[in-house]
């Protein structure tokens, strides 16, 4: 994920997106489905996308981020705000 960010900084967005979806292969595999850092690896690459013009691709991984969120870290955590707040920006 730390990576991703960097090459997407850089500017080498395929690169980036690869990441991010190792990341979050691994991330589910590793810590399971609901865990928040999964939140915060499917909320970057949905940043990814939404920059990329790919809006209903970065909807529905907001929409992941924010039910995973919301299990793994409560309806009242300023992650899921930021993750909402992501979605609404979009729409």
């Amino acid at each position: 994920n730390n990576l991703a960010l960097l090459l997407e900084d850089k500017g080498t967005f395929a690169g980036a997106k690869a990441l991010y979806e190792r990341a979050i292969t691994v991330g589910c595999e590793a810590l399971g489905p609901e865990h928040p850092d999964l939140a915060t690896y499917l909320n970057n690459l949905a940043l990814l996308l939404e920059d990329k013009g790919t809006f209903a691709g970065a909807k529905a991984l907001y929409e992941r981020a924010i039910t995973v969120g919301c299990e793994a870290l409560g309806p009242e955590h300023p992650d899921l705000a930021t993750y909402l707040n992501n979605l609404a920006l979009l729409l």
